[in-house]
C-alpha cells in the first residue's frame, strides 16, 4: 500500500473514480429519460387493404372527396359523389360506392363486375325470412357439420342480412338458385367475411373484394351446384 502514499499515484485514483461516478449517473438519467417514450409500430405491423370512404373517426363517405366515376359502366374520372350522382342521372342515395379492380373506391349507378360493394354495416336492415330454393335435405350429411355464419343479401344499394345463420352452401343457394346474371352483369351476397359473386355460369368468392375464384358452377336453368 506505499503506492498510496505517493501524491501523483492518489490525484489519478480520485480523477478514475469520479469518470465511474459521473458516468454512473449520465447513464441513469438517460435510462429514466426514455421511460415515458412509446416506440411507434413497424409498419408491417399495421399492413393490409385500408379503403379510406371518409373521416377515420366515423367512417362515413367524404362528400367533397373525389372518387372513380363510373356511368353506364365506363370510367369518366374522378370526381365528388355528388358530381358523379349528376352523371348518372340519379340521386346521391341511388349510387352503389365500392371498390373497382384496381382496389380504388369507386361509384356507379349499380354495382357489377367493374365494381365490388363495400361491406355491410352494422345498421344494416335485415331481411325476412326466405326459404331456400332446392331439393330438402340436398347434400345435408356433407352440411351437417359445416360452419354456420351470417349471411348478406346486395340489393337496392344497401346490404341486407338474412335472420338466421347460414353455411356457406344453404347462403349461396338462398341467394342465388334460380337467378341467371345476364352477360357482364353481377350480384353480389356475403358469407361471414366473404364476399360473394354471381356472374353468368358460376358463383365466385373473394376474401379481399378484388380477387374472385369460382366455388360453385351454375347451369343453364340456373340452378347452383351443391358447396361442400
Amino acid at each position: 500500500m506505499e503506492f498510496l502514499k505517493d501524491q501523483p499515484t492518489r490525484l489519478v485514483l480520485i480523477g478514475a473514480a469520479a469518470a465511474l461516478v459521473a458516468g454512473a449517473v449520465i447513464a441513469g438519467a438517460m435510462v429514466a429519460g426514455g421511460r415515458g417514450e412509446k416506440t411507434a409500430p413497424p409498419p408491417a405491423s399495421q399492413g393490409g387493404l385500408v379503403v379510406e370512404t371518409g373521416a377515420p373517426d366515423d367512417g362515413r363517405l367524404d362528400p367533397a372527396k373525389p372518387l372513380r366515376c363510373f356511368v353506364a359502366g365506363q370510367f369518366v374520372g374522378e370526381m365528388t359523389l355528388i358530381d358523379c350522382a349528376k352523371r348518372n342521372g340519379v340521386a346521391t342515395g341511388a349510387l352503389d360506392v365500392g371498390v373497382d379492380e384496381a382496389g380504388n373506391l369507386a361509384a356507379a349507378d349499380q354495382a357489377g363486375t367493374m365494381l365490388t360493394p363495400l361491406p355491410p354495416q352494422a345498421d344494416a336492415i335485415p331481411l325476412q325470412p326466405t326459404a331456400a330454393p332446392g331439393a330438402p335435405g340436398q347434400v345435408a350429411a356433407a352440411q351437417a357439420n359445416a360452419p354456420a355464419g351470417a349471411c348478406w343479401r346486395y340489393t337496392e344499394g344497401g346490404w341486407r342480412k338474412l335472420p338466421t345463420d347460414q353455411t356457406l352452401n344453404a347462403c349461396v343457394q338462398t341467394l342465388f338458385a334460380g337467378r341467371c346474371e345476364r352477360p357482364g352483369g353481377a350480384t353480389y351476397g356475403r358469407w361471414m367475411q366473404q364476399t360473394l359473386r354471381l356472374v353468368p355460369g358460376k358463383v365466385e368468392v373473394s376474401g379481399d373484394n378484388r380477387s374472385f375464384r369460382t366455388i360453385a358452377e351454375q347451369a343453364s336453368n340456373c340452378a347452383i351446384s351443391p358447396i361442400g
